[in-house]
């Protein structure tokens, strides 16, 4: 699954081909979560509310690059790195 970005020990990563509705993977501190791109868990929890809040705040900086990347793996294309949260 490609690695989309990286910030505060958060990996975020976005699988090709990927099933509807549109969303990402959150990894922090070996827990995961599912979100979607409004910055709602679906699945998983990250353990940290700070941690999620970081993500939320990420999307909220980046849901246009976000539904671009989503378009390019589901055309199984090569999916764009986004910047971090700094």
């Amino acid at each position: 699954m490609p690695e989309i970005s990286r910030f505060f020990g958060i990996i975020i990563r976005m699988f090709y081909d990927e099933h509807n509705p549109p969303h990402f993977h959150a990894e922090y501190s070996g827990k995961k979560a599912v979100f979607d791109f409004d910055g709602n868990v679906i699945k998983g929890n990250l353990g940290s509310k700070t941690a999620t809040k970081l993500v939320r705040d990420w999307v909220d900086m980046h849901g246009p690059e976000l539904v671009i990347d989503w378009k390019l793996a589901r055309e199984n294309q090569e999916i764009k790195k986004i910047e971090p949260l700094t």
